[in-house]
């Protein structure tokens, strides 16, 4: 019997601890306590405190696991008595927990089918138990009566006919045991239907993190699951806006492809729709939520996902049209042995040897097994038709800085000019670069921290432009940072020949991030960026695969040399601009090329759009995953 909502906040209160260490705590409720579609609204509950840190429920036997904080044990368990089971509504499982939820329910489901079979059989007569057979044959019969009345020749018609053959020919236990293996057969194809969608849709949901909302003016860094409608949640340039609303302050360009497929950022200004699962790629903006972090668009495209083609591996939606095409070629079969034998049993055998389960069965595991596969080394792969785009690429074009190269590049050395000190140098750049999510950002970051240099800030509102560099004003005068073609050519900063000489002489194989102030240039920061340990085996391995492999960079000739010599790479291309980026892939696609473009930071976005596959980084920038 369930129990009333006023018993069970009762309950709630009384427990019992069956487990407890430093930071771990299992308490027990009691069996049913709450119903299974709770467990995960249960722990998102529990996980809106600040003393907990995780939560697993489970309502067989009501047990609740709680990770807490350090020295907040009695306020996660005051967090679970306050806990009010009538105002918790049913939460669809997601990513990890969306699969174990697979798990468990296929299993329940099969033994419970394996268990009514063995009972039916133990305890039920034979008469009665052919009526039962008979009654549950009516439903795979009327689908494909159903299949034929639509004008389709299919499985389902296959599967009524091998049953109806069995039924007429008095073999109950056949019919039941075809039955049986066809329900079973179901069930897993919406197991592994169930497990790929929780892969995709983990993948295209916005993460579970922190994000900055304004708590009385001042922003506050707070768990997305706490953001709630009404609440203002900051949105730097580079990140992923994380809920649905309208924009209340600032202004920036959005790149809405992920939402509407259109490749050109919109501007956003205030009062402006913004959705979840967009990027800002420049510019700040303050997000007024229109619901909480669940209720967005995007969470309602990944519903969509199971009706979606475009996902699908072309393969397999051939696979399954062939083999409903051989169905016909069962019947054929049927009929030949019939008239040869005059014998029903053996002619319904050819309608339960369903050759076409093998094509139709075969290419969505063969996908199955490679998603997880992926999944076991931490890649997450968008669908089945890119391992098929993979498999005919012959072309594969890196970015450098962060994908070939070291994800945390190091602070090489600083070059100052005229008056100034590399301390001030080393300031002024690490108080520009640390807004922005870039590898070179945080190796000047980094590196001012590790002498000690606090770098307050002394600028005004920071503006970054795409792989040139970023501009702001520091104590009233214009100032620059980033690549040469930028600081020389775009905002025209004149280097005088000993100032050439200088770079010269100390840049040998680093990348140099330019700082003009004032339209002088005050210094250069050097970055050594060394290739990754494993960057050599996969371009080599590559290459005995017989795929061409391209480096892309904005980094200096010498840089670019350097690291394309040390990893083997015979084609690459040195101050490449992000348009640049693009137009190389467009140019080898229009080659008849198939590219994959593997890059990492808001700059490589539109080349890795334009290629044939995309492949970012585990630690790429949002807008690049």
């Amino acid at each position: 019997m369930t129990p009333s909502p006023r018993q069970v906040l009762q309950t709630m209160k009384r427990f019992d601890i069956t487990y407890d260490k430093p930071g771990r705590i299992r308490v027990r409720l009691g069996s049913f306590v709450f119903e299974k579609n709770l467990e995960i609204a249960l722990c998102e509950r529990l996980c809106k405190s600040d003393a907990i840190i995780s939560a697993q429920a489970h309502y067989q036997n009501g047990s609740v696991l709680m990770y807490y904080k350090e020295g907040k044990r009695e306020a996660a368990l005051n967090e679970l008595k306050s806990v009010d089971i009538k105002a918790l509504t049913p939460v669809e499982a997601k990513g990890e927990l969306a699969v174990k939820s697979a798990d468990s329910l296929f299993a329940e489901c099969v033994t419970a089918l394996l268990f009514r079979k063995v009972a039916y059989s133990a305890f039920i007569p034979t008469p009665i138990l052919s009526a039962i057979t008979i009654v549950d044959s009516l439903s795979f019969i009327w689908k494909g009566v159903k299949c034929l009345l639509e004008g389709k020749m299919c499985v389902e018609v296959l599967d009524a006919a091998s049953i109806s053959c069995c039924i007429a020919n008095k073999s109950y236990s056949t019919a039941a045991n075809v039955m049986l293996l066809l329900r079973i057969s179901g069930l897993l194809e919406d197991y592994t239907r169930v497990r790929t969608r929780a892969t995709l849709a983990d993948s295209l949901a916005i993460s579970g993190g922190d994000v900055w909302v304004l708590r009385d003016g001042t922003p506050t860094l707070e768990k997305l699951i706490n953001v709630q409608k009404g609440d203002d949640v900051v949105v730097h340039m580079g990140t992923v806006i994380p809920v649905d609303g309208r924009v209340v302050g600032g202004e920036a360009l959005v790149n809405e492809s992920a939402m509407t497929g259109e490749p050109l950022s919109v501007l956003k200004r205030e009062g402006a729709s913004v959705f979840a699962g967009t990027a800002v790629e420049e510019g700040d903006i303050v997000v007024r939520a229109s619901g909480n972090s669940s209720d967005t668009k995007i969470n309602k495209i990944i519903e969509l996902i199971d009706n979606s083609e475009n996902l699908k591996s072309s393969l397999q939606g051939k696979a399954e049209r062939m083999a409903d095409r051989i169905v016909p070629f069962s019947f054929l079969g049927f009929g030949a042995v019939l008239l040869f034998t005059r014998s029903l049993v053996r002619a319904s055998a050819m309608l339960m040897v369903d050759y076409s389960c093998a094509l139709k069965l075969s290419i969505p595991i063969a996908v199955i097994s490679a998603l997880n596969e992926a999944a076991k080394d931490n890649i997450t792969v968008k669908g089945g038709r890119f391992f098929e785009e993979l498999a005919m690429a012959d072309t594969v074009v890196f970015d450098k800085t962060g994908t070939l190269t070291s994800a945390e590049p190091v602070l090489a050395g600083v070059i100052p000019f005229g008056r100034n000190s590399e301390e001030r140098i080393l300031k002024l750049a690490a108080c520009i670069e640390e807004h922005f999510p870039h590898s070179v950002a945080r190796a000047v970051v980094n590196g001012a921290k590790e002498r000690g240099i606090n770098h307050e800030e002394e600028h005004t509102e920071v503006n970054y432009i795409v792989a040139h560099g970023i501009s702001t004003t520091i104590h009233g005068k214009k100032a620059v940072i980033g690549s040469r073609h930028f600081v020389e050519e775009d905002e025209g900063i004149v280097f005088t020949p000993a100032q050439e000489k200088k770079i010269a002489e100390g840049i040998g194989e680093c990348s140099a991030v330019y700082l003009a102030v004032g339209g002088k240039l005050v210094g250069v920061l050097l970055v050594n960026d060394p290739p990754r340990e494993e960057a050599v085996g996969v371009v080599r391995k590559l290459k005995e695969m017989n795929l061409d492999v391209v480096m892309l960079t904005g980094d200096s000739e010498a840089a670019a040399k350097s690291c394309a010599e040390k990893l083997g790479i015979d084609m690459y291309r040195a101050q490449v601009l992000p348009e640049d980026k693009h137009k190389h892939v467009e140019a080898l696609k229009a080659e008849g090329r198939r590219v994959v473009m593997v890059g990492d930071g808001i700059n490589d976005a539109p080349a890795l759009a334009a290629a044939d596959v995309s492949v970012a980084m585990a630690d790429a920038s949002d807008i690049a995953r």
